[in-house]
């Protein structure tokens, strides 16, 4: 009983989050649907081997033949046979500002998917729900546009040098000195890729003899630096601080493995939104477990920055905690500032060391000076510092979005993932065919959505997800919700039964739950 009020106690807001259970003939009748789609992709194998099947273009060219295959088996075959017929809802072309709204370039395909060609035709004004535009800086007007245009022609296009060369200008270190403002640290650097900040960073604080502890559900860019870093590797489940306990304990008492010595360094890696889940990181409790523990925390707020918290300072302010309790913040500039970029920010000691070991700051080149001042203007825009409140209004309004139309999907009886706080709103698909079928569906009623499939999602768990914008209208918004139900009635999507897993088995935080013997 202590445990628990003790741990509810680190909480100062509501924390509602819950993962609805899959209806266990959706989960049967998705692995019969790959099932056939496998047994058919054999099939159309054998087919196109003796030239019965007219399309030919997945057949190995005469002159490779003798070469090594440049995928795995397994990996060819499921590119051939199930994506391919689906790869029309990926990649369109938009030619327009990812705003609200957006134009596409209409494209059709005669040999299902492996080609595509331009009809001439664009489709204008489509409901964007994919784009990451949160805070709706995305924008060819205002001052942001005015700004970056006024410093193209004062400084141009790009800086053709590093920092530590000829590249560090005066707009970076004052970019630097305001990102540090706004995240309330010491000091902070940005670099020209939101990527390539986690990928080349993480080796630069870790190495041999240091213990890495990753969230099972990390985006891609921790997981390669935490690769690239040489440290070996715990996977904890997804924001499950159970499982992040026991491996705490287990690191300090056994040491490393072998020589049992004590670990160098244990470095947490957690992100603020996890991208494709739309839940949001339990930051108090790991702020409780590092210090318990003596290690260190890395936070990715590519998603939350911006996007979560009254002020707009993201997980860290939603909680309310002290920014001095997360070690290294890092976060990009690439969601709700609309532009391009990350950023690390820290004790001034960690910000120095990385600006002379880092390879981002070692060896790329450094921001283009419009994109650093498009994020200058929209950061001093959120905290104020333009003299007007539209900052703090596009918070606000992402927020009341983010609620409404979670809660409308709800009451409609779709399955969603996530944290209620969310901008990444979830919406589960499960069937393989109804992947493309959703994508193509909201398309003919110009509502644009990104659909992801295995194996970006577990293979029963497709998806399509929406993420919201302050840049949204009510009227778009019930616009969309009135397509999304009738899309949902046609493909009938509504599995949902109410039914609500945990992600961890916690009363104190009112998480809407149902004992299961996992």
């Amino acid at each position: 009983i202590n445990h628990i009020v003790h741990n509810g106690g680190l909480y100062k807001r509501p924390f509602n989050e819950a993962f609805e259970e899959t209806p266990m003939l959706v989960a049967v009748l998705t692995y019969v649907g790959y099932g056939v789609l496998t047994l058919f992709g054999y099939l159309r194998d054998f087919m196109r081997q003796w030239k019965i099947e007219k399309c030919q273009n997945a057949t190995e060219r005469e002159e490779q033949k003798d070469f090594v295959p440049l995928y795995q088996d397994f990996e060819n075959f499921y590119n051939r046979n199930l994506y391919m017929r689906i790869r029309d809802s990926w990649n369109r072309p938009i030619c327009s500002v990812p705003g609200a709204k957006v134009d596409m370039m209409e494209r059709v395909s005669h040999d299902y998917n492996w080609t595509f060609t331009y009809t001439g035709r664009v489709i204008k004004d489509i409901i964007n729900m994919g784009s990451y535009n949160y805070l709706g800086f995305a924008q060819k007007t205002g001052a942001c546009q005015e700004a970056a245009a006024k410093v193209l022609s004062q400084y141009g296009a790009g800086v053709c040098s590093t920092r530590q060369e000829m590249g560090n200008l005066d707009k970076h270190e004052e970019l630097e000195k305001l990102v540090a403002r706004f995240l309330g640290v010491e000091s902070a650097m940005a670099y020209g890729m939101g990527f390539a900040t986690n990928s080349m960073n993480i080796p630069a604080l870790v190495g041999k003899g240091c213990l890495i502890l990753s969230d099972e559900l990390n985006h891609a860019s921790l997981v390669l630096g935490a690769r690239l870093s040489g440290a070996t590797i715990r996977i904890f489940k997804h924001n499950n601080m159970q499982s992040l306990e026991k491996l705490l304990k287990d690191a300090i008492v056994h040491g490393q493995p072998r020589t049992r010595r004590p670990w160098k360094k244990i470095l947490i890696l957690v992100e603020g939104i996890y991208s494709m889940e739309g839940s949001i990181v339990r930051l108090p409790e790991v702020i409780a477990l590092k210090k318990k523990y003596k290690s260190y925390l890395y936070l990715d707020e590519a998603h939350s920055i911006g996007a979560l918290g009254p002020s707009g300072r993201g997980v860290v302010d939603y909680f309310g905690l002290n920014p001095e309790d997360v070690d290294v913040m890092m976060g990009t500039f690439t969601k709700s500032f609309g532009a391009a970029g990350g950023y690390i920010g820290g004790k001034k000691e960690l910000i120095d060391y990385l600006r002379t070991y880092s390879h981002s700051a070692a060896y790329a080149t450094s921001m283009s000076p419009p994109v650093v001042e498009q994020i200058i203007t929209s950061v001093k825009c959120i905290m104020g510092e333009d003299g007007t409140t539209v900052g703090r209004a596009r918070v606000q309004q992402l927020a009341e979005n983010t609620r409404y139309f979670r809660r409308r999907l709800k009451e409609m009886g779709f399955i969603i993932y996530g944290n209620e706080d969310s901008p990444v709103v979830p919406l589960m698909l499960y069937m393989p065919a109804k992947i493309g079928a959703f994508g193509r569906e909201m398309l003919k009623r110009n509502i644009g959505v990104v659909v992801v499939g295995f194996p970006a999602t577990p293979i029963i768990e497709s998806r399509a997800r929406f993420c919201l914008s302050a840049a949204h209208t009510k009227e778009m918004l019930d616009t969309a919700l009135k397509e999304i139900n009738e899309v949902g009635d046609l493909l009938q999507l509504k599995y949902s039964r109410r039914r609500l897993v945990p992600l961890l088995d916690r009363p104190f935080d009112e998480t809407t739950y149902e004992e299961t013997e996992d």
